[in-house]
């Protein structure tokens, strides 16, 4: 049986950061390959700056096109939005029987994690592996036996930081793979109008 580490986000745009923490994860735990998860709309999240999904998506492609256990996954893109990790859990089961999945996602996030729609369920039926945020250490979520922090750099590296020096007209070619900065640079996102 396949075991798939879900990393969900709106990847606006995916940056190296990304990258190495699904690098760190495939290294550092039991998973086969790690899905990037892209996300039409975050419950907790503004949309106002939000790439079109395909373009997002398309990004994501060309990051991870060199990594066959990496993969792009749009099935929260063909569900009502916005959208819940445990109905997007449920339709990759359905889709999926004969894998196993599991939820990546930053120390950050388990801070509001009860907030989640069925939080319960998911940890009582999902192993969450956490990969640690700086100042986010102290969830007591952590102490779940479901819940694994695996070892990976403190990144500190943010889309919204990205778009904010795009539209300064700063350089951020050394924050994206070559791919992405390139995609970026042709279609001008993010640059201020």
């Amino acid at each position: 049986m396949k075991h798939v580490g879900l990393y969900f986000g709106s990847f606006n745009p995916i940056h190296v950061g990304h990258l190495i923490i699904a690098n760190a994860m495939l290294e550092n735990s039991d998973l086969d390959e790690v899905w990037f998860v892209v996300s039409p709309q975050n419950p907790f999240k503004e949309q106002k700056e939000l790439l079109a999904d395909y373009h997002r998506m398309a990004m994501v492609r060309r990051a991870i096109d060199d990594n066959y256990r990496l993969k792009a996954c749009d099935v929260e893109m063909h569900l009502p939005i916005p959208s819940y990790t445990v109905v997007t859990l449920a339709q990759l089961g359905e889709l999926y029987p004969n894998y196993r999945f599991c939820l990546l996602m930053g120390s950050d996030n388990l801070d509001h994690f009860d907030r989640w729609r069925n939080y319960q369920y998911i940890l009582d039926n999902y192993q969450i592996k956490v990969y640690p945020r700086p100042g986010h250490l102290d969830s007591p979520f952590l102490q779940h036996p479901n819940v694994t922090l695996v070892q990976c750099p403190l990144m500190e590296i943010s889309s919204s930081y990205i778009r904010k020096q795009i539209a300064l007209g700063h350089s951020v070619q050394y924050l994206l793979s070559d791919p992405v900065w390139n995609y970026l640079t042709e279609m001008h996102f993010y640059e201020k109008k």
